[in-house]
């Protein structure tokens, strides 16, 4: 059975959005991008971010959308092929206005970094060397 991930993150400027995480590197389906709505690719074919309005996003919850400026509900993480990939996606993000929100870790046989975007959803990028990993 194929399974796909679509993230549902509500964005206050959505057109400020695309352009930043246009700029960190991403690209969209238009097939799945309105004035309200769009649908960043982070993996073809099996992850997939849906940046939403807030007006949009808040007709599939009954809960107060967070803050994610003040609180956090999730951490968004992806893993990726090299250490200078990590820092490259974080290096634009800061460039494109995002923020980090720790320094890189690195753990010999992981190696972390992380940003925030605009609207403050966590971001963290990581590479991993599980024939490296401490056995205990």
């Amino acid at each position: 059975m194929s399974k796909e991930i679509y993230i549902n993150l509500p964005v206050k400027d959505l057109q400020k959005s695309i352009a930043f995480f246009t700029s960190v590197g991403f690209s969209f389906d238009p097939k799945f991008t309105s004035d309200s709505a769009t649908c960043m690719i982070i993996n073809e074919g099996s992850i997939y971010c849906m940046l939403l309005s807030e007006t949009m996003f808040a007709g599939f919850t009954k809960k107060p959308i967070s803050d994610a400026t003040k609180t956090t509900e999730v951490i968004n993480a992806i893993k990726v092929s090299t250490k200078e990939e990590v820092d490259d996606y974080v290096n634009k993000a800061i460039a494109a206005g995002g923020s980090t929100y720790s320094d890189p870790v690195d753990h010999g046989w992981m190696y972390q970094h992380a940003f925030a975007d605009l609207d403050g959803h966590q971001w963290e990028l990581f590479i991993m060397d599980e024939t490296k990993m401490p056995q205990n």
